[in-house]
């Protein structure tokens, strides 16, 4: 549901003007409690990566102006346990855009909510979202505009996660069409 199978046509739509990375750039905050937590006593992976999804898919929507969903998560990265009483923050922005999909990077911090210790990088993701109609039916989504040299960077490394997700995909599709035509059921 990314850029590959779309029923938009570029040649009959109309040129959709572009969107600064900012304006659609979110910030979900969010305190742990003991019902966030899983058998270890600390946060629950799940927990974090529905965050994620929540910030992701606002700026999703936000930046295409109206619905998006969830076409892949890559690279959720746990780099730090959150704790109960951890004030989370997962920070979100559009990388790169395609057609109609768009690639939203996350970062999640946290910090103690009753110090004034700084927040610390718990975590990290990037996720595809694909802008929908109400027909749940591919839509344009406008091209981001970088401002700053670290939005150029993202949206450059963007396009080689793009580049990479699109090979690792043609390259499953190719071996299973081998393997079916040597008669190997999957």
């Amino acid at each position: 549901m990314t850029d590959q199978a779309t029923d938009v046509n570029p040649d009959t739509e109309p040129e959709i003007p572009g969107k600064p990375t900012s304006a659609s750039r979110t910030t979900l905050s969010h305190i742990m409690t003991h019902n966030d937590t899983n058998l270890l006593g600390t946060v629950h992976g799940g927990v974090i990566m529905k965050l994620v999804d929540d910030a992701a898919g606002a700026v999703a929507g936000r930046h295409s102006g109206g619905p998006a969903v969830t076409a892949s998560m890559d690279e959720m990265a746990f780099l730090e346990p959150v704790r109960v009483g951890d004030l989370v923050h997962v920070k979100a922005q559009v990388n790169w855009t395609g057609r109609t999909s768009m690639e939203v990077g996350v970062r999640v911090l946290a910090e103690r909510w009753n110090e004034s210790a700084p927040a610390t990088q718990v975590g990290s993701a990037y996720l595809v979202f694909a802008a929908v109609d109400a027909d749940g039916k591919p839509r344009r989504v406008p091209p981001v505009i970088p401002e700053t040299d670290r939005d150029r960077r993202r949206c450059q490394e963007a396009q080689i996660r793009r580049t990479h997700r699109l090979a690792r995909r043609r390259a499953i599709r190719e071996l299973r069409e081998k393997r079916a035509a040597e008669g190997f059921e999957d």
